[in-house]
């Protein structure tokens, strides 16, 4: 079972690659280094904000622009567990499982959770509750390959894996 919880932060609608990890720091591929300067341009606080039990609620769009692997990367490596949206873009959609950060797009919970809330988002049964409200909401399950490759970490950690043998 795959579950994530946490206090939530939340930002709005069309926030591009650009203001996740700005360009400036794409000279690197170190996580925790991306990790200090995600959202600085929107948030300054937001490293200070994000705890180790964080989930991030987005409004549309989130993750337009460029295609760049570093947006997904400095969000689960400043210690974001899940973000809820109410979409994505399409390719910051497949890096994100790619790189093992969970993602749910669910307009109708993006529009009753506020910040603050604490959110449990369980991706084996298609459950994400409200905790502050008693809100819960039904989404659909990932196939369960998708599931084992964010509960892995990530397409590499699963791969990896798989060739050990840990993975039928």
């Amino acid at each position: 079972m795959t579950i994530y919880e946490g206090k939530t932060l939340k930002y709005g609608d069309n926030i591009d690659t650009d203001v996740i990890i700005p360009a400036r720091y794409l000279n690197t591929t170190d996580p925790t280094e991306l990790a200090r300067h995600c959202m600085e341009d929107l948030d300054p606080d937001f490293k200070v904000k994000v705890k180790e039990k964080t989930i991030l609620v987005v409004g549309e769009n989130f993750g337009c622009g460029s295609s760049r692997e570093h947006a997904p990367i400095a969000i689960k490596a400043s210690g974001v567990k899940c973000i809820i949206a109410k979409s994505f873009a399409r390719i910051f959609y497949r890096n994100a499982i790619n790189i093992g950060l969970a993602i749910v797009e669910l307009p109708e919970a993006v529009e009753k959770i506020n910040e603050g809330d604490w959110v449990k988002v369980d991706l084996s049964n298609g459950l994400v509750e409200n905790a502050t409200t008693g809100e819960v909401f039904k989404i659909k399950p990932f196939p369960l390959l998708i599931q084992e490759i964010i509960k892995r970490g990530g397409l590499l950690n699963f791969a990896m894996a798989k060739a050990r043998g840990e993975i039928k």
